[in-house]
C-alpha cells in the first residue's frame, strides 16, 4: 500500500521553485511537518499485479489535524510480506524509522493555508512516461475550499 498526506517545507520566492514543481523530491520528510492524517491510495498484491494494474487514477482526501501551512504532498510506501512464517515488512512513512527509498515530495505553486479539521481532496494519478517507460508521470488534482484559501488545480510532474 501507499500513502500521501500534507505537508509544509518549501518557502515561497524560493528559487528551486519551478523545478520542485515538475519534479517530485525524493528526500526525508520531517514528521513534525506532517499537517494532515494519512490516505491509502493504492494496495497492490505482489503475487497478483499485472503492469496494468501499475497505472491508476484514484481519489484521495486529508482532513488537516492542525492549523498550519500546505506547500506539498508527501507519499510514501508499505510492504508487508504476509506469506512467510513469520509476518514481516516495513513502511517508508515519515513516522517510521528511515530508509533509504525515503518519501517522495510533490509541492504545489502556492500553499495553503488550513484550519484544523479542513479536507483537502483531489485526484492522484500515476503512469509509465511515454518516452521512457523508466520514468513516471503523475498528475495530482487538488481542490480545496478552506476559511482562508482556496485551490482548484491539477499539477503534471515527471519523475526520471
Amino acid at each position: 500500500s501507499s500513502g500521501i498526506n500534507a505537508e509544509w517545507p518549501l518557502r515561497p520566492g524560493s528559487i528551486i521553485k519551478d523545478i520542485a514543481l515538475c519534479e517530485p523530491l525524493v528526500d526525508v520528510v520531517d514528521p513534525k511537518q506532517i499537517v494532515s492524517n494519512h490516505c491509502i491510495l493504492k494496495e497492490l498484491d505482489l503475487y497478483t499485479v499485472k503492469i496494468e494494474d501499475l497505472q491508476f487514477t484514484v481519489d484521495f482526501s486529508l482532513r488537516c489535524r492542525r492549523d498550519d501551512y500546505v506547500h506539498a504532498f508527501v507519499s510514501y510506501f508499505s510492504v508487508d510480506f504476509s506469506k512467510s512464517h513469520k509476518k514481516i515488512g516495513f513502511t517508508t512513512s515519515p513516522e517510521a524509522p528511515y530508509t533509504h527509498w525515503k518519501q517522495t515530495v510533490f509541492y504545489i505553486r502556492d500553499y495553503l493555508t488550513v484550519n484544523a479539521g479542513e479536507e483537502i481532496k483531489g485526484t492522484f494519478s500515476v503512469k509509465p512516461n511515454l518516452r521512457n517507460r523508466r520514468d513516471m508521470d503523475f498528475n495530482i488534482n487538488v481542490k480545496f475550499e478552506g476559511q482562508y484559501s482556496q485551490l482548484d488545480e491539477g499539477i503534471n510532474y515527471h519523475m526520471r
